[in-house]
């Protein structure tokens, strides 16, 4: 990045918080109810506190109550047997009625991954991934759909997502590019407010929202290329040059690209922040009383809790006692443990009764954490703490996928348009479609939907519209291949490409060429002599090759989710495109990575780019 620009960054050191018409109560407000409570805790009650198993990994059930626990996540493929609204829903009345068994009665708060709708749960709303809502420049939008994201969430009782993402993506190899809005910070912060707006709402205690979390703190966006590590299998690998690795910056640096969407998060009420798995100058996020209580607790004035994420204490130097010891004094509250939860549990009141924790750490987390309990209303006796059926009704309604159509709509931003390619004509003889991503749903939802890592096909999406169905269903006649084949006397082509899902780690690539197969299908259907629109699904920009003058029109489709009725909607020519990039697309992977504000900055198509018809 360009010195100048840092300086000027790094200057400013955060943003300043955006102006809330109505800023949420304080969650120190609850303090007396929560520190009344605490009183009243055992050490192992305290510890329960502490301490997030996983659902499916939960060796007996009555641990919930056994342990005390604080918490219970379902993780990406942590789902009830036939992962239906109806299983969810019982699997979450079941552990929660577990937890109100105890003495206190403390519920305990069901996260799961809900990034882009509730998107593990078959049925569900699934919208654009963030880095497509970064393209609409919408902040109304993206709190819309983070408001209805939280009400299908709460259909099924679970009243915590680990969202939003507000990294700032800064490298388009790294393989969670997709769950950042955009690679500048002030896009960032601008939208990771309205998400979290829209997810918790003016107050965490109305029923229809979810407690959001912001992550991951910090910098998990701006890694080095070759330091990545893979905490989830224990090894690095050339695969994974970027996920999990190291943040080499200053803390002005770090503070103004890699934080301000904790700035506005925070101002918005957000009641709990996970820190991220990446290094920060060689140490562990997850371990930096830096980070975690003097910039985030004391400087940022921060007052809910941080749960850390997936096994990430692992990765912190030492035998397992030392991690927990390091990660709890550096300011963790809350310790996700998917398996190893009953060893946390015994290893870190060992270490309270030793002193080599201090109780007023073990206080100073538990308070936070009941604070926020306090605050959602789940300590409330005359409040029912199992799922609210009734919610029921809406889940995947169509009122909630136009808002995820009317998302990936403003969205797509087009690229190239030459010789007036778009829009199609509705009423042309006949338009052919190719490429296996055209109907496939599985294709164009990308990771965290249904599956972790994703995956390929359309079961799971009942109610949904892949783009080939939604283009059958708007055009007079329209035809299709996989391989582009068959073309021949079509008035257009579109010829949907991109990339198989992915997440986390398994995503890091070292080169983001169109693969042979889509160029392959490209080159097809320009055979056929008829103008050729390419759209392209994926969840960063790919190095486009010949086959950007190949295609008369380009779209940059993103991963639109479960709607793709929205990329109809536009080529067809019932909505405008009006999306602009959130990130640079690069001319060639020599130019990686590339952001606005380099000292050379040449991409292909600038940040900010987008044609109209």
């Amino acid at each position: 990045m360009n010195c100048r620009v840092i300086a000027a960054l790094a200057t400013a050191a955060f943003i300043p918080a955006m102006a809330h018409a109505a800023p949420p109560r304080p969650l120190s407000s609850f303090d007396a109810q929560a520190k009344a409570l605490l009183g009243s805790m055992t050490l192992d009650e305290k510890i329960g506190q502490m301490t997030q198993a996983e659902q499916h990994q939960l060796a007996d059930p009555n641990d919930v109550a056994t342990y005390f626990l604080g918490s219970v996540l379902s993780g990406g493929d942590s789902d009830p047997k036939t992962n239906s609204l109806q299983d969810w829903t019982d699997m979450y009345d079941r552990l929660q009625t577990t937890a109100l068994k105890t003495r206190l009665k403390i519920p305990i708060l069901f996260g799961v991954d809900a990034v882009h709708g509730h998107n593990n749960v078959l049925s569900a709303t699934v919208f654009p991934h963030n880095i497509g809502l970064g393209a609409t420049r919408n902040p109304a939008l993206v709190e819309e759909v983070g408001r209805v994201t939280a009400r299908e969430v709460r259909a099924t009782g679970i009243q915590w997502t680990f969202a939003p993402c507000v990294a700032v993506v800064r490298d388009e190899r790294w393989g969670r590019h997709y769950e950042g809005f955009s690679e500048d910070p002030k896009l960032v912060a601008e939208l990771g407010a309205a998400a979290v707006r829209g997810l918790q709402g003016d107050d965490l205690a109305d029923p229809e929202r979810v407690l959001g979390c912001a992550k991951h703190f910090a910098g998990d966006g701006g890694t080095t290329y070759g330091t990545g590590t893979v905490g989830v299998e224990g090894q690095a690998g050339k695969f994974h040059p970027l996920d999990q690795g190291d943040t080499r910056l200053s803390e002005a640096e770090l503070k103004s690209l890699h934080m301000q969407g904790y700035v506005t998060a925070i101002a918005e009420g957000v009641a709990s922040i996970m820190p991220s798995y990446n290094m920060w100058n060689g140490e562990r996020a997850s371990g930096s009383k830096r980070l975690l209580t003097e910039i985030l607790k004391d400087e940022m004035k921060f007052d809910g809790f941080l749960i850390s994420d997936y096994n990430a204490i692992d990765a912190l130097p030492g035998d397992y006692r030392a991690d927990i010891k390091q990660s709890i004094n550096a300011g963790m509250d809350m310790v996700m443990v998917p398996q190893k939860y009953r060893e946390f549990y015994t290893t870190l009141k060992d270490l309270a009764q030793k002193g080599e924790v201090p109780m007023a750490r073990i206080d100073d987390a538990v308070l936070r954490i009941l604070r926020v309990k306090f605050a959602m209303g789940l300590l409330d006796k005359d409040r029912s703490q199992l799922a609210d059926r009734k919610l029921q009704a809406s889940f995947g309604s169509p009122a909630h996928r136009e808002v995820a159509r009317r998302a990936v709509r403003e969205s797509l931003v087009l690229l190239k348009n030459d010789k007036h390619a778009l829009p199609l004509s509705k009423t042309a003889k006949r338009i052919h479609v190719a490429g296996k991503a055209a109907d496939d749903m599985g294709i164009q939802s990308g990771g965290w939907t249904i599956q972790w890592q994703g995956s390929v096909g359309n079961q799971g999406h009942p109610g949904g519209a892949t783009i080939l169905s939604a283009l059958k269903a708007g055009a007079a006649s329209v035809t299709y291949s996989a391989d582009g084949n068959g073309a021949a006397g079509a008035d257009a082509v579109v010829v949907v490409v991109g990339e198989g899902p992915y997440a986390e780690f398994k995503g890091d690539r070292d080169d983001l060429s169109l693969s042979k197969e889509d160029q392959a299908v490209v080159a097809n259907a320009k055979k056929a002599g008829a103008p050729v629109v390419m759209v392209v699904i994926s969840g960063r920009p790919l190095i486009l090759g010949d086959t950007l003058a190949q295609a008369d029109a380009v779209v940059a489709a993103w991963l639109p989710g479960s709607e793709g009725a929205g990329v109809a909607d536009v080529l067809l020519g019932d909505h405008k495109p009006t999306g602009k990039l959130p990130v640079s697309w690069p001319r060639s992977m020599a130019q990686l990575p590339i952001n606005v504000g380099d000292a050379t900055y040449d991409p292909l198509f600038a940040y900010g780019f987008g044609l109209t018809y």
